[in-house]
């Protein structure tokens, strides 16, 4: 059989990949060196058979021209991309190997447990995969139950990274890694079924014994340590890769947060204001060695009280009826009782005529940080309202350069005893 030139055959290839497979069982490595791109971290779970590898599949075929990497946390999870196997974790391997004692009773041994997972390692790979840079996973025997000390698995950084497995929500820390968390919601008796035909035919086990281990250990794991976690997925599937429109809005999803070259992409609490012709004009104007102080005090005032007003677009609101003059009832919203703003000397105080004109009698305090070098920084003076714990606060910077500032700044605020999810930095111009 005559080779042909790889490079050739995956230019003419039509098919959806995430990485293209060679001939020497290599795949393109992406030139990440030096990058500050972030990959996208999906998790995807749910009971064991209830689709989530299919989820996956339809999920990596929507986009095919983004470099992905598949994760499985388990073994439970059928690999369906068999085709580009080296561009995936294997199904084993993150589970721990067995001690004698548990050797010696490996039957009873429950695989669907918490305890049966390496988290740390888990953690570790998944760190590495979000730095960037490249991972090598050990193979797990399943015949000793160990993992090989002389076989690897290498895995590159990728645009995508998605975790699938049964436990993946289980653990805070790995929750934490992951920027968006699906649950695919399969019915109980869909998942049986799938699971008995499942090892049946590919396995070669029996019926019997595949129900008795369902009921011994896949059920009750599903009950303690699977549901529980639905409560924090970002997106509850259900019937799984049944549900193409669900799956079409969630791959929507995560080609906008692609296409966005900053730091929304995984920060959700990061808001930039819509640019408009009108707001560019001004940005324009401010950014211009030519204009004069007048108008660059003007343009930039123009622009803070865009930033104000979209900041307070993000105040909690209770619903408000009144009576209009004509006597009609009018069900509209309140603002929050409880704000204050809060500026960071000496900059921020060129954004409080902006606040006062849009919150009027708002209270306002001042916080000064003096900088020694490029990352020495010490607090010199803060004057803060009595009741600052009690509601919510603006505070206001209009250059963020290395950010020293503001942390420093929102440490104070949370020692003061305001929550962080109370916290609004309002910026206008961010170096990042």
């Amino acid at each position: 059989m005559v080779k042909s030139d790889p490079d050739t055959i995956m230019e003419a290839t039509a098919a959806a990949h995430f990485s293209g497979l060679h001939f020497d069982d290599q795949y393109p490595v992406p030139n990440y060196k030096g990058s500050n791109k972030v990959p996208f971290v999906i998790g995807v779970a749910g009971g064991t058979a209830s689709g989530k590898t299919t989820v996956c599949d339809m999920i990596i075929q929507q986009l095919h021209d983004h470099l992905a990497v598949l994760v499985n946390q388990d073994s439970l999870s059928l690999s369906l991309f068999s085709t580009f196997a080296d561009s995936q974790i294997p199904a084993d391997s993150f589970y721990r190997g067995l001690t004698p004692e548990e050797m010696a009773n490996v039957g009873e041994y429950n695989f669907d447990h918490p305890d049966a997972l390496d988290t740390e390692q888990l953690l570790e790979c998944l760190g590495n995969l979000k730095a960037n840079q490249p991972v090598q996973i050990p193979v797990y025997d399943f015949k000793n139950h160990q993992r090989c000390s002389d076989r690897f698995r290498k895995v590159n950084a990728s645009d995508v990274v998605i975790l699938e497995g049964i436990l993946v929500f289980h653990d805070a820390r790995v929750r934490e890694l992951m920027n968006m968390k699906i649950f695919v919601d399969t019915d109980a008796d869909v998942r049986l079924a799938r699971r008995i035909t499942r090892d049946t035919l590919e396995r070669g086990r029996d019926v019997n014994g595949v129900i008795d281990q369902y009921a011994k250990f896949v059920k009750p794991a599903f009950d303690d340590f699977i549901l529980p976690t639905k409560k924090y997925a970002d997106v509850i599937l259900p019937r799984g890769g049944d549900n193409h429109v669900a799956i079409d809005l969630m791959v929507q999803h995560i080609r906008m947060k692609l296409g966005q070259h900053d730091l929304r992409t995984i920060y959700p609490n990061v808001f930039v204001i819509q640019s408009t012709f009108q707001i560019r004009g001004m940005h324009t104007l401010i950014r211009d060695q030519e204009t004069n102080k007048h108008d660059f005090v003007f343009y930039a005032d123009r622009l803070i009280r865009l930033i104000v007003e979209n900041g307070l677009g993000h105040m909690p609101f209770t619903e408000k009826q009144v009576i209009t003059p004509t006597g009609s009832i009018y069900v509209g919203v309140d603002f929050c009782k409880q704000l204050c703003g809060v500026s960071i000397i000496r900059s921020g105080e060129s954004m409080e005529n902006a606040l006062r004109a849009c919150c009027k009698g708002i209270k306002v305090g001042k916080i000064l940080i003096h900088r020694e070098g490029d990352d020495g920084k010490q607090l010199i003076y803060e004057k803060l309202p009595i009741n600052i714990a009690d509601g919510h606060v603006l505070l206001m910077d209009p250059i963020l350069g290395t950010g020293n500032s503001a942390v420093q700044a929102i440490e104070l605020l949370i020692r003061k005893g305001v929550p962080e999810s109370h916290i609004i930095f309002l910026n206008l111009i961010s170096c990042w």
